[in-house]
């Protein structure tokens, strides 16, 4: 990547751009505009190819007419019926029910972890995994993930917040695709398609809880459509009301002067209430001009918990000063309100064959944060009482676009078919900003006692920031059919961000088609992305977990742990380094099978490797005597924290992998019809390279490593299951359908910090999933269960279970709450 900060270059492609559009805007014969999403598609030549074609894709190509089995890499099509065959309320739980190679694990008792849960694809970090609706980018989450489970260090988008009655179905790209769409599609794009026009609608209501009699939830949406000056627009709304009531399933403590207590922790499902409301709408200003816009908000209040802190009824009080406030202990409260707004709008059109379309787009999580229930120590130690109730900060943010894309469909002589020409440019601007808390949330003072709020300590004036940077691209695509056999695509993307220089990222596709039924299908692209603003930025001071051989030479425990910018004189000390992007190369082959129009196979194999992988390093200790004195000969002293943590290029991680994607229907002699689908994947991460631990941490001792063993063998490697098998039957019979789904997940591997003897393996695990449903007229009526055999994982070992409080890991990717039951009503029209 080329070093050029603050500077931007005119390219030959984004003058092409205005010509373009002055010449459209001087055109006097205009035809009709392109409908459907938001990306400028237009017509490609598509030989007859397997049967079972299945519905239009426009991601990952801008040609118009391309199918989930004619495209020329790996895309998966889930519809709105498929998301919805289960009790799950949650956008990115009902994907990862349906997509094998989608991961989304439970996150329990986790601060921000619980509160935006994270999800992988292929292997790869949450913040690698592009996420579009109807073609545009969406704005990632302001919450960075900083504990130490999968996603850990992620700043990426929560899927939560767009409602499924919003959505017509959702296209997951599982290739690198920065050559189409720019920084952080590494490990693919997923693309969710609105519902559109003036017809149809529902209203559901959606009620369950867990078998254990807890975890309530509820929800209440609606989806419903007008048109707009006659017949020349629409305009349709979607809506969701939920609330998830909170499932513990923390034990014991089985020391002794504990157990009397009962349980004290919590750590299960998170309580949530969530308010969603998404408008899309599309108007004909001309026969060849039209208008679209899409925009959301959204309002989710949570409130994951911390730790438990034992009082003075207990052989080992917190500290000394909980008598004064809570005799017999607290457990803290994090509470969260996040509000996501965004709001899409362009003028598309078609003019002599070119399609054209012009937009801006803006989007933006801002999150409230406060710990309840709580105390600090230092405050009250000082002041001689404390709050109970800290508002800890906020956190904002934003992201805009400017949009202009191009494409036409051009005959070339020597070619036997069109070629279809895309080529465009963005303006992205991304912002970043922490406001500090109440000062009671964060003082430390230098009496030495243990400073924070208890639980989450808030963000100070020393975390306070506001920073920004923008990007300019320009991209070209070339996509056509060599013979009436053969289609090809080949992609190139420029990039010059104002704080890290230009990059080129490339991508060529193919596939023949050997026979109308089989064909082999390859991509070869490079990829890269840059640092959010927030691992390069973001500090904050929390409680973590820590068992036994942990990376601060402490007992098991609960500590504070400091994460600091790569800039902070401590990271410096420590041997933090500033960032770079992170680049990738990503190899797909893979083979389409539709023998008859009943059934459908893709295999496809892949490689990622991505280097200069960032990650959050090891939590560093700042207890022993060798790293005080050292802190403390170079000025730094009274740390309210027992480690640190900051971003780094870790080395390079290679994820290898197989995904199965196949379905069959079948009628029968009564009327009713079988649908099976039997999807697989198994992945493989591995880290291939780290780079060599600074000097100044050799110098410390062994435990000090920049990344530890359950980083590169766990956190970048093979914490997730390598392996996720999924199998549906869904049979319908007159006003009767009965859905059952079987879904095994591989065996999971916790690593510990310092030595093999604190791993476990976790075995496999399957999961049966039932539901019925009768119509009658506009009505349809729903039972079901999710994992109806109320399966749980194998329980932690004793010395890594927190004393019994956690008896499950945090890592198991079908949680621990065991057999949920729900009812579904539904009238529409």
């Amino acid at each position: 990547m080329n070093k050029r900060p603050g500077r931007i270059t005119p390219t030959l492609l984004a003058v092409a751009v205005l010509l373009a559009l002055t010449n459209m805007a001087a055109a006097q014969n205009a035809s009709p505009p392109t409908s459907g999403d938001a990306t400028a598609t237009t017509p490609a030549a598509t030989p007859a190819k397997a049967k079972n074609l299945g519905p239009v894709v426009v991601t990952g190509t801008r040609a118009g007419n391309r199918t989930e089995s004619s495209s020329l890499t790996p895309i998966d099509v889930i519809s709105a019926d498929v998301l919805k065959q289960t009790g799950t309320i949650d956008l990115t739980q009902a994907l990862a029910r349906a997509i094998p190679s989608l991961n989304f694990p439970f996150a329990p008792a986790s601060d921000t972890f619980a509160f935006q849960r994270p999800f992988q694809l292929r292997g790869l970090s949450p913040d690698q995994v592009l996420v579009l609706v109807n073609g545009k980018r969406w704005h990632s989450g302001a919450l960075l993930l900083s504990l130490g489970q999968i996603g850990q260090g992620s700043q990426g988008i929560d899927l939560n917040t767009i409602p499924m009655s919003a959505i017509d179905h959702v296209e997951v790209l599982r290739d690198g695709a920065s050559a189409q769409y720019g920084s952080d599609a590494l490990a693919g794009v997923i693309n969710i398609i609105l519902k559109k026009g003036a017809e149809g609608g529902n209203v559901q209501a959606t009620g369950g809880q867990y078998s254990a009699g807890d975890g309530r939830q509820w929800q209440g949406s609606t989806s419903f459509g007008f048109p707009l000056g006659g017949d020349k627009g629409w305009m349709r709304f979607a809506m969701e009301k939920s609330n998830q009531s909170p499932a513990n399933r923390a034990g014991v403590d089985r020391r002794p002067g504990f157990t009397h207590l009962g349980p004290k922790f919590s750590y299960g499902v998170v309580s949530f209430k969530n308010q969603n409301l998404f408008l899309n709408t599309q108007y004909d200003i001309t026969p060849g001009v039209e208008f679209y816009a899409f925009g959301h908000y959204g309002r989710r209040v949570g409130e994951p918990r911390g730790f438990f802190r034992y009082g003075t009824n207990t052989p080992s009080p917190n500290n000394a000063l909980i008598g004064l406030v809570y005799p017999d202990g607290f457990l803290p409260k994090e509470h969260g309100v996040s509000i996501d707004r965004s709001l899409v709008a362009g003028l598309r059109g078609a003019v002599n064959g070119w399609h054209w379309d012009v937009s801006a787009n803006y989007g933006g999580n801002r999150v409230f944060y406060s710990t309840l229930n709580s105390t600090n120590y230092a405050w009250l130690n000082d002041f001689g009482s404390s709050p109970t109730d800290f508002h800890d900060g906020t956190l904002t943010a934003t992201q805009q676009t400017f949009d202009i894309d191009i494409s036409k469909e051009m005959a070339v002589s020597w070619l036997p078919n069109p070629v279809t020409v895309s080529f465009g440019t963005q303006w992205l601007r991304q912002a970043y900003n922490v406001e500090a808390g109440e000062p009671a949330s964060y003082y430390v003072g230098t009496s030495g006692v243990r400073g924070g709020a208890q639980g989450f300590a808030g963000w100070g004036p020393q975390d306070a920031m506001s920073v920004a940077r923008t990007d300019i691209a320009e991209y070209v695509q070339l996509e056509t059919n060599l013979t009436d056999r053969l289609g090809v695509s080949l992609a190139a993307r420029h990039e010059d961000y104002s704080d890290f220089g230009t990059t080129t990222s490339g991508a060529l596709s193919a596939r023949f088609d050997f026979t109308d039924t089989f064909a082999l299908r390859g991509s070869a692209s490079s990829g890269f992305r840059a640092p959010t603003l927030g691992q390069q930025h973001y500090s904050e001071t929390t409680s973590a977990s820590f068992g036994a051989g942990n990376s601060l030479g402490l007992p098991p425990g609960i500590y504070l742990r400091g994460l600091v910018p790569v800039d902070n004189p401590i990271a410096r000390l420590l041997g933090s380094e500033p960032l770079k992007p992170e680049k990738s190369r990503n190899y797909t082959f893979g083979m389409v099978w539709n023998p008859t129009d009943a059934l459908s196979l893709s295999i496809d194999a892949y490689q990622i490797t991505v280097n200069d992988r960032i990650a959050l390093s090891s939590t560093l200790s700042t207890s022993t005597p060798a790293v005080k004195d050292y802190l403390a000969a170079n000025g730094v002293a009274n740390l309210q924290y027992s480690g640190i943590s900051y971003f780094t290029n870790a080395g390079s991680v290679r994820s290898q992998g197989i995904d199965w994607v196949s379905s069959y229907s079948s009628d029968f002699a009564n009327g009713g019809s079988l649908m099976t689908t039997l999807s697989a994947t198994y992945n493989k991460n591995k880290v291939t390279d780290v780079r060599p631990n600074p000097a100044v941490l050799d110098s410390l001792g062994a435990i000090f490593l920049r990344l530890n063993r359950s980083a590169t063998k766990g956190l970048l490697a093979d914490t997730a299951p390598r392996s996720k098998v999924i199998l549906t039957e869904t049979y319908n019979l007159g006003r009767w359908g009965v859905t059952a789904t079987a879904t095994r997940y591989g065996r999971i591997t916790t690593y510990g910090s310092t030595s093999y003897l604190d791993d476990q393996v976790y075995p496999h695990k399957w999961l049966i999933d039932l539901a019925a449903n009768y119509s009658l007229d506009n009505w349809t009526f729903t039972v079901g269960s999710d994992n109806v055999l109320n399966t749980y994982p194998d329980k932690v070992r004793q010395n890594s279970d927190q004393n019994g409080a956690f008896p499950y890991s945090s890592s198991s990717p079908f949680g621990f709450q065991g057999a949920f039951v729900y009812g579904k009503v539904q009238y529409h029209w």
